[in-house]
């Protein structure tokens, strides 16, 4: 189907038994859940989604599973994050095979790149799939940043639509609308940056906190993109402490403890990732917690 670069797009989690094999049904079942909630689309095998720790046809049996799960009725994407160009190039043309809508293209894992190489990766993608995509761009993650400027090097390619903007500043988006216009669809990739994003022009919010918390996460975006700026904040301000969980190095862990208390799913996480304990666990806790007790009614 046509993707419809607007609106929410979670950042899925994917769902293991305790084993750490794959929970399909439970993977589907969270998906359905985020669907009813009102979402404009889905990532599959994000960083959210623990896209590197999974085997490469592991990979392509989530998104044939998932596809017919979610049926057409709201676009699905993939994230794109394998170690070289060829393999990534690779990647795409199956996971078009397997029917995803479109891709989340990450820069090349493990090694830096320069400008050049991570421009020529984005390029060489580009030029390889037929399918739409979106550039994510998250320095403080994966140490390679395309700037604002960097990106004119990419508008001749049409096959790329959008930037997912996650370098943790705002100004970007700004910069990037003066530099390149309406080029670029732009999404903000920051869960607790969101409502200065919408007021900046982004289109869409790829999100992590939505996994645990969908009509909260939908209503926010809702009042926000609808102008409705007081309920905005107020909202805003009761979910940040949770948001603030998505910009940690264990943002996956935390989610996922998050999606574990609400009943949406469980927190097995896949080695090395391990999943919390000790002290870390109750302070993360307690925060999930006290967003749980003081949920607002939502309208």
């Amino acid at each position: 189907m046509t993707v419809n670069w607007n609106g929410v797009y979670p950042a899925a989690t994917t769902q293991f038994f305790a084993d750490e094999s794959l929970n399909l049904e439970g993977t589907a079942r969270h998906l359905e859940i985020m669907i009813k909630a009102g979402v404009s689309g889905l990532i599959l095998l994000g960083s959210v989604g623990e896209n590197t720790a999974h085997e490469y046809d592991e990979k392509l049996t989530i998104l044939k599973e998932m596809v017919q799960v979610v049926g057409g009725r709201v676009p699905v994407l993939t994230g794109v994050a394998e170690n070289t160009t060829r393999l990534a190039c690779r990647f795409a043309d199956d996971a078009q095979k397997a029917g995803v809508d479109g891709l989340m293209v990450l820069p090349a894992m493990i090694y830096k790149a320069d400008a050049r190489e991570a421009l020529t990766h984005f390029r060489t993608i580009a030029r390889s799939t037929g399918l739409p995509i979106m550039i994510y761009n998250n320095p403080p993650a994966y140490y390679v940043d395309i700037t604002p400027e960097m990106f004119g090097d990419l508008a001749g390619e049409d096959r790329i639509v959008a930037i997912k903007e996650s370098s943790d500043n705002v100004r970007r988006i700004t910069d990037l609308i003066n530099l390149h216009g309406d080029r670029f669809i732009l999404f903000s990739g920051v869960d607790d940056l969101v409502l200065e994003s919408v007021l900046l022009g982004v289109q869409g919010w790829v999100s992590g906190l939505v996994n645990a918390f969908p009509d909260e996460n939908q209503a926010l975006w809702k009042l926000a993109t609808s102008g409705h700026w007081e309920e905005a904040r107020q909202l805003y301000r009761w979910y940040t402490p949770l948001l603030h969980l998505d910009t940690k190095i264990k943002l996956v862990q935390y989610i996922k403890l998050a999606m574990a208390e609400l009943g949406l799913g469980t927190e097995t996480v896949r080695a090395p990732k391990l999943t919390l304990e000790g002290d870390e666990r109750q302070q993360i806790l307690k925060i999930i917690r006290h967003a749980i007790a003081t949920r607002p009614t939502l309208g």
